[in-house]
């Protein structure tokens, strides 16, 4: 009787997980396919007379230039990844194999770094990308994407702790110097972590819409292209609705063949 009730309970809590999230995409996919005066009329789930009604997606490609945004954001997005990924691993590989003074005075400004809450340093952080003329640039959001990720660094450090020191000593051994250790031992054995790090800032960045919107007006990202139906005087939701799939297609598209590296990088930092 109790494992039948366990596994009631269990495909019941499973039902109702799948319910609280397709609900809300069920109701976009909705909105999507109707016209202006048909959403308008109708109710949130009462479905579209015309389920091949894709105007709202042409017109919102063309009119938000959803195209160019996908690719301003895979551009940025890529290169804050390789700059996250290059620095993160070399300072971790410096704190945790090598023992120079001032060591501990850099992990407590990373710790202080990470207590301070962002929205104290905006102005002053406005300040210094227009001071270096980045603003209304990419180099601008990959500059504040790139270098504003002490997480990462702490990951890096914690996968660090598992690479047996014995690995360098063997490489240095075999004539290895300080920069192959780095780039043959330790970069492969933190594959996992890296694994972690894009999976988590990579979501971050695709979903961020403050910066973006701050700090480069004149160029659309994927996140920002949606405030294009939103006026003054209303919204276009039908509009919003399509431009709301199209955003998320890429992002299905990446899990369906990344899920396997995303479950493995998830579980490993969910250990360390």
């Amino acid at each position: 009787m109790t494992r039948t009730l366990s596994t009631i309970g269990k495909y019941v809590s499973l039902v109702a997980a799948c319910i609280v999230v397709l609900l809300p995409l069920t109701v976009v996919l909705f909105a999507s396919l109707k016209t202006k005066e048909e959403y308008a009329t109708t109710g949130p789930l009462d479905p579209p007379s015309n389920w091949l009604n894709f105007s709202n997606f042409a017109v919102a490609i063309d009119q938000a230039d959803m195209l160019r945004g996908l690719m301003n954001t895979t551009i940025i997005l890529a290169l804050s990844l390789t700059i996250t990924i290059l620095v993160g691993t070399a300072a971790a590989y410096a704190i945790d194999r090598f023992q120079f003074r001032g060591r501990k005075l850099v992990m407590a400004l990373f710790l202080i770094a990470t207590l301070i809450p962002s929205v104290t340093s905006q102005v002053a952080t406005f300040q210094i990308i227009s001071g270096l003329g980045l603003y209304n640039t990419r180099a601008a959001l990959v500059l504040l994407f790139a270098g504003t990720d002490i997480i990462a660094i702490y990951i890096f450090l914690q996968f660090m702790a598992s690479i047996p020191v014995s690995l360098d000593e063997a490489a240095r051994m075999d004539g290895a110097n300080t920069f192959q250790i780095y780039r043959r031992v330790i970069l492969p054995n933190l594959k996992p972590a890296i694994a972690t790090v894009i999976i988590i800032k990579g979501i971050a960045i695709y979903n961020e819409f403050y910066l973006p919107f701050l700090y480069m007006r004149s160029e659309p990202m994927i996140s920002t292209a949606l405030f294009d139906f939103k006026g003054p005087y209303g919204a276009q939701w039908e509009m919003i609705a399509a431009a709301t799939i199209v955003v998320i297609v890429p992002t299905v598209i990446a899990f369906i063949f990344l899920q396997k590296w995303i479950y493995k990088g998830l579980a490993a930092g969910a250990v360390k």
